[in-house]
């Protein structure tokens, strides 16, 4: 833990720019509280994104009430918030002098905010068997967002975009090790089609080389400076693409040719953003990828999702890790995923723990820095859906509007709109 902060710490090319608190002249400012007392912490979101992408800046302010919002913008907004049953105040200059004052004797700082992030979800044109809870809160928050997929990643699109989320995909090019159970289902069968259909007019002649080298691409995102966040398998399988750049780790029902014999003296975990020295699971008819995933949510050595607690970071001292975790509740009720918790023996010691069932080797929640970039993985498919199933409805975003576990995806979303300067070296 002491390491990745340290590590975190000489990041040297791009810092977060904390504005030193100042006790100013009084002002009028609307406060959207993010505590038990906000009616919609989802929509609270999307309301900061608009007021961003209108070209007014908003104050994150973290460990302050949940990690509450402050901004100067223009009355409308208020109307605006209160249309989508946000909870938004009107606070005189004396008392946001107040809360300026508590911020700099605790453990809390101001953030400025002050663009709004470019948004691109990777997602499958289908989106099947499942939805994706990254979607669902973009769209319930009114946050706009582009649809992209191999075909823009292996382009060059990505470099239009500032946060790059990816859906529950399975980069290793074996369709979610669906084989044994769904194989012949007319979902599993059409997707298998489509995806060789479109690695082929890409030029590969099997999916697996097609999805490794938007692996890369991905990677080379974050490297450039993008920020990548992700959930379940798209988060273990990511890692193993990398990692497997060099060999042949699938069986031949997935790709029509078997696996290499020395796969294993191949693996470069140095191509890895968060995880090393991991063992993959290459029996096509298994269920599960490796051993980076302690649940092994399809299989019969499954583990109960167990909740889990954000740590506690010094806001000034971390600011990074900070705005990652703000939240009106400090444990999160666990949830299954194809990838449920990360194995801690597995995890690279750069990389920053934001959240763990503490005492156990589970980690639910993490942040690394790659090259000019930085990336937080979660595990887990849907915060408010125990385990979700194939063929199950979504999430009904209304009924869990002041969602824990789905206020860490939206914090996601705004942590690339802090303001950023050159590090004078």
């Amino acid at each position: 833990m002491n390491s990745g902060i340290c590590a975190l710490r000489r990041f040297s090319v791009l810092i977060l720019l904390w504005i030193p608190i100042l006790i100013l002249p009084a002002r009028a400012m609307f406060f959207i509280p993010m505590d038990d007392s906000q009616t919609d912490h989802l929509k609270a979101y999307g309301v900061v994104y608009k007021i961003l992408t209108s070209g007014h800046k908003v104050y994150w302010l973290l460990n302050y009430r949940g990690g509450s919002f402050a901004t100067e913008a223009p009355q409308n907004f208020e109307l605006q918030a209160r249309v989508a049953g946000v909870e938004i105040r009107n606070i005189t200059g004396e008392s946001w002098n107040e809360i300026l004052a508590d911020i700099q004797n605790n453990n809390m700082e101001k953030v400025t905010l002050e663009k709004a992030p470019k948004i691109a979800v990777y997602t499958p044109p289908g989106k099947l068997p499942w939805d994706d809870a990254v979607t669902l809160a973009l769209t319930y928050a009114e946050i706009e967002y582009d649809k992209i997929y191999d075909k823009e990643v292996l382009t060059g699109k990505l470099s239009g975009y500032d946060w790059l989320h990816l859906h529950h995909e399975d980069f290793t090019g074996q369709y979610s090790k669906f084989y044994r159970g769904f194989s012949n289902t007319t979902w599993y069968q059409r997707q298998k089609l489509d995806l060789e259909r479109l690695s082929s007019s890409m030029g590969f002649s099997k999916v697996t080389d097609c999805k490794k080298a938007v692996a890369l691409a991905i990677r080379q995102f974050v490297e450039r400076g993008g920020f990548l966040f992700a959930m379940c398998s798209a988060t273990n399988t990511l890692e193993i693409a990398l990692s497997a750049l060099g060999t042949d780790i699938v069986g031949d029902v997935y790709d029509g040719d078997g696996i290499d014999p020395r796969y294993k003296q191949k693996l470069d975990f140095n191509n890895c953003m968060a995880f090393e020295n991991f063992q993959i699971e290459t029996d096509p008819l298994a269920s599960h990828f490796c051993n980076i995933d302690v649940n092994l949510v399809n299989t019969p050595m499954r583990r109960e999702a167990r909740d889990f607690e954000l740590f506690d970071f010094s806001a000034k001292l971390d600011p990074v890790p900070s705005m990652l975790v703000q939240c009106h509740r400090s444990t999160i009720t666990g949830f299954h995923g194809l990838l449920t918790s990360f194995n801690r023996n597995v995890i690279k010691k750069s990389i920053i723990v934001l959240a763990d069932v503490p005492g156990t080797e589970m980690v639910n929640y993490i942040h690394g820095v790659v090259g000019k970039g930085q990336f937080a993985y979660l595990g887990g498919h849907d915060p408010e859906d125990y385990s979700h199933a194939v063929g199950d409805k979504p999430t009904m975003l209304e009924l869990h509007k002041n969602s824990p576990g789905y206020r860490l995806i939206l914090n996601n979303v705004l942590f690339p709109a802090a303001e950023k300067k050159e590090k004078k070296t």
